[in-house]
């Protein structure tokens, strides 16, 4: 593509400024506390996510002793053990490809939200009747089914609600939540240590179905969501209800719809078909190469993320403080990202803590004597923040290398591999009860390997921001010359 053809979309891109961001821009930009309090019940899902998705470091293991799945010791029956983790993961896979479009097309972000809590708890809840392996497991998948988009509405739709500025500040109040579900998750175990693993789960899930009968009832829906669906009147009524602005009226919009109405005459299957943004990723070689390359630094990165904290049970440490100290490791991670983002070049940044995780992992294997115990949680610990960063750093990073188009597919994409790992790693953490070069010793070598694919990318640190698959293609042509 020549200099000269790239000069339209510069113009487009300048009067794209001009619409629906910037008209809601003008509506909610101040913060209030109607937005406030919409962004902090949404955000609250984030607690049911991590104690649904880490309950099988208390749960599994009480669950396999009472069906005394342990008493023979084969490899075979090893594997068995770490099925229900497993299941849940491999439950959010499929979750993840089957109902992430239904929040852009069908259902909406709020209602999407309000369906993946209800699936995952009423799920989860059935889970403490289980009468055997094969019950739980497929129970925990259908839990994992559900879960699997809850993360990414609640994220979606709190920033949705509050003006660009703010943006920030609100995603963190989901990560904070996610740490506070994972924290809450041993008080919770130890409270009820006398009591069946039963009960852990009819604790967390039945707190959640009350909250999802609050989120539907007391939550708007995205703004941004309704417009592009043509809910104009409910679009105008949300952007009251979360604003002090009393002007806000379908003629006070008028120029602005009459621009879109426009806009959307000309669009084209993207905006129709919720599955074209994944065909424009595999038909560019550059965007499936980039796509492919992240993936495999995710599945590396969600290995020892997923993994770590349900490994636990195999160093000898109290199960109750190593998991708390697993989930306080969360804070600092998020903290440096936030730090370092704009400072470190993502590409070495990855790489750095991709390097550390994997050495600390390792180290878990090579300091076995139980004099150095100490030591061993330190590489524990190490090598689960630095997968935590690793994490938050590859999310921006993703959000960077592809432009607004294609954006929320490829993040979801690599969500996905993320996943694929943690459904790994269950097994993985089953064989390494015996030999623990199975268990921590494989996360390690995977998430070095996998972090070198990232010297293959691109740098985006300091870049703007695409929105055009054609713009982010004349930028690879002029990075590859």
């Amino acid at each position: 593509m020549s200099e000269q053809s790239y000069e339209p979309l510069l113009l487009n891109r300048k009067n794209a400024s001009k619409t629906l961001d910037e008209t809601i821009e003008r509506c909610i930009g101040e913060f209030g506390w109607a937005q406030l309090l919409q962004s902090i019940i949404v955000s609250l899902s984030w607690i049911f996510d991590a104690q649904q998705t880490f309950i099988s470091v208390f749960t599994d293991t009480s669950a396999i002793n009472e069906w005394s799945l342990q008493q023979e010791q084969g490899h075979e029956n090893s594997i068995l053990t770490g099925l229900p983790a497993s299941s849940f993961f491999i439950g959010c896979l499929i979750g993840g490809l089957i109902l992430s479009t239904l929040a852009d097309t069908k259902l909406g972000r709020k209602n999407m939200l309000v369906f993946s809590c209800l699936v995952m708890s009423i799920a989860g809840a059935m889970t403490s009747i289980s009468t055997n392996i094969w019950i739980y497991s497929f129970l925990r998948f259908l839990s994992g089914f559900g879960r699997a988009t809850i993360g990414t509405c609640a994220l979606v739709l709190s920033t949705e609600l509050v003006g660009n500025q703010w943006r920030g500040q609100v995603g963190i109040i989901g990560f904070v939540c996610f740490t506070i579900g994972f924290l809450s998750l041993p008080i919770i175990a130890f409270m009820n240590k006398e009591s069946s693993w039963r009960v852990l789960y009819l604790w967390t899930c039945l707190p959640t179905i009350m909250y999802s009968i609050l989120v539907h009832f007391f939550v708007c829906e995205s703004p941004r969501w309704l417009y592009v669906r043509g809910n104009k009147e409910e679009f105008v009524s949300t952007l009251k209800s979360i604003t002090t602005r009393s002007s806000l009226t379908l003629s006070f919009f008028g120029s602005f719809f009459e621009f879109e109405d426009q806009q959307h005459n000309n669009s084209d299957e993207s905006t129709i078909n919720p599955y074209s943004a994944i065909k424009m990723l595999v038909e560019k070689n550059w965007a499936c190469r980039r796509l492919i390359l992240v993936m495999l630094v995710g599945f590396g990165t969600g290995m020892i993320y997923y993994g770590m904290p349900l490994g636990v049970g195999n160093l000898p440490f109290n199960l109750y403080l190593s998991v708390t100290l697993n989930a306080l490791s969360e804070l600092p991670a998020s903290i440096v990202t936030f730090f370092l983002i704009g400072k470190l070049t993502r590409k070495k940044s990855l790489l750095v803590f991709a390097m550390l995780s994997g050495i600390c992992s390792i180290g878990c294997v090579i300091v076995e004597n139980d004099d150095f115990k100490v030591l061993q949680m330190g590489f524990e610990l190490f090598s689960f923040f630095s997968a935590c960063t690793c994490f938050n750093i590859l999310l921006i990073y993703t959000v960077e290398l592809f432009p607004t188009c294609v954006r929320n597919s490829a993040v979801s994409l690599v969500r996905q591999a993320l996943v694929l790992g943690g459904a790994i790693s269950p097994m993985l953490v089953a064989l390494g009860r015996k030999n623990r070069w199975f268990s921590y010793g494989v996360f390690g070598i995977c998430i070095a390997i996998c972090g070198l694919f990232v010297l293959c990318l691109p740098e985006t640190k300091g870049k703007t921001l695409s929105d055009t698959m054609a713009e982010e293609e004349y930028k690879e042509n002029v990075f590859v010359c």
